[in-house]
């Protein structure tokens, strides 16, 4: 079970991390990913200053957003995953951002559900299979037609390939994109490969196992 103890203690190394790779730890936003543990993690995280939560699964930040009660309201919630628009009415008056928008039809959904919402475009830098994601050359396009929606497109998210020099790679792209039209946020590099995305301009890392430990088994129909 982590404890606010164990999760101030790892926060601080996370953000040695990132100052060691150039970044600025003061600006660098820490989400907490506390996909597989319970809602303990939660409250570990919001007690050693972390409000950025991040959940892969919808079902998980529903069961730990009614387990804190009224202490919900203390964490920014990130949905992290695919979004499936058949969930987004349940999420929708609990998440904050969401960060796995990579269609048209997704962000549709999330505009009638919770207009205005805070949403990131999640860019597809592995070319694999079944990878969630955006086509690099269709990101300008959904970028500006999520705008018309009159969502709040924030910035890019991806997840790299293990390889450190197609992450790299992976990161300067992104980097490369999201300047190009004009987005603040960039949403890269999670515990294995927090500098590589640091180093490449990340304003956002997203970490679980550099924070909790080791992730628990999911259980069956979670």
């Amino acid at each position: 079970m982590p404890s606010p103890e164990g999760v101030v203690e790892a926060l601080g190394h996370v953000r040695r991390r990132i100052e060691s790779a150039g970044g600025d730890p003061t600006t660098v936003r820490v989400i907490a990913v506390t996909k597989g543990f319970g809602a303990d993690a939660v409250e570990a995280a919001l007690a050693a200053g972390l409000s950025d939560i991040g959940e892969n699964y919808g079902q998980e930040l529903v069961i730990k957003h009614a387990a804190l009660g009224p202490g919900a309201d203390r964490a920014r919630w990130h949905f992290l995953g695919a979004v499936q628009r058949n969930k987004v009415r349940v999420l929708a008056p609990l998440v904050d951002c969401w960060q796995g928008v990579a269609r048209l039809s997704e962000g549709a959904e999330i505009a009638r559900r919770a207009a205005g919402a805070t949403v990131l475009v999640e860019m597809d830098t592995t070319g694999s299979p079944g990878r969630n994601g955006c086509p690099p050359g269709e990101v300008p396009g959904l970028v500006g037609a999520l705008g018309e929606l009159g969502l709040g497109v924030a910035g890019l998210m991806t997840v790299a390939s293990p390889d450190p020099e197609t992450a790299a790679q992976a990161f300067r792209t992104v980097r490369e994109v999201a300047d190009r039209l004009g987005l603040d946020q960039r949403s890269m590099g999670m515990t294995g490969d927090l500098e590589l995305a640091v180093a490449e301009g990340s304003t956002m890392v997203r970490v679980g196992r550099a924070l909790f430990g080791d992730r628990p088994p999911r259980r069956p129909g979670r």
